[in-house]
């Protein structure tokens, strides 16, 4: 039994149904590769939101280690800014925990006012420096957090995860077509996620194949609009 990994299955779960019930589930081309045993993508659609993202690796049995990503990207008519909740963890801690409301087409939208006032509310055991790459996209406020072990850091990032993606699927379509195209926004957003040079470590650390990650990675995980 452990509980961190019982907690993250948890909001992997409180994730997947609110996808569910605010969008429709779709089959990216070329998404089947990548859900595999031990690894799984889904991807959901909606009038409220361009594209929402859970992907999932369990290698708890191989190699001691479970990942999520989860990222939901607004309409290109809409300035709204992109949730991403990333985390990477132990049995017995979370190495890695990572959420933002990343701002996009507009820099002073009210979600983004919402997330800042809400992380407030949160301690974190050990805050983690960001590179330049991630500053360039994420907000100011951005949870980057490692270490988290204790019951109530545990218990927060359930919480935190349930208020914001209900707060996010709920207000995010208030802005649709208040924007010309924040197509080009969202690609930056992208192209600086492609710069980081973890991700491709950590899932062939989780034992996927080194192709099918960058494939993934460049395709799949942050595909650009074309």
């Amino acid at each position: 039994m452990s509980q961190v990994w019982d907690t993250l299955i948890n909001v992997q779960q409180l994730l997947e149904k609110r996808f569910n019930e605010t969008g429709t589930e779709v089959f990216e081309p070329g998404m089947d590769r990548f859900n595999q045993p031990g690894w799984l993508n889904r991807v959901w659609t909606s009038d409220r939101y361009r594209r929402a993202h859970i992907d999932v690796v369990d290698a708890r049995d191989s190699k001691g280690l479970w990942m999520m990503h989860c990222c939901v990207f607004p309409h290109t008519h809409n300035p709204a800014p992109i949730f991403g909740f990333d985390v990477v963890a132990g049995k017995n801690k979370i190495t890695g925990c990572f959420i933002d409301y990343s701002p996009t087409g507009n820099p002073v939208h009210p979600m983004l006012e919402f997330f800042a006032d809400e992380v407030k509310r949160y301690d974190w055991h050990k805050p983690r420096a960001l590179p330049d790459w991630a500053q360039r996209i994420f907000s100011s406020n951005m949870i980057a957090a490692g270490n988290v072990s204790n019951e109530d850091e545990l218990a927060q990032i359930v919480s935190l995860a349930g208020i914001l993606v209900n707060h996010y699927t709920e207000c995010v379509s208030e802005s649709n077509n208040t924007a010309v195209n924040t197509s080009e926004a969202q690609n930056y957003y992208a192209q600086n996620q492609k710069q980081n040079p973890h991700t491709p470590k950590v899932m062939a650390s989780l034992g996927l194949n080194e192709e099918d990650v960058r494939v993934f990675i460049q395709e799949c995980l942050f595909p650009e609009i074309q």
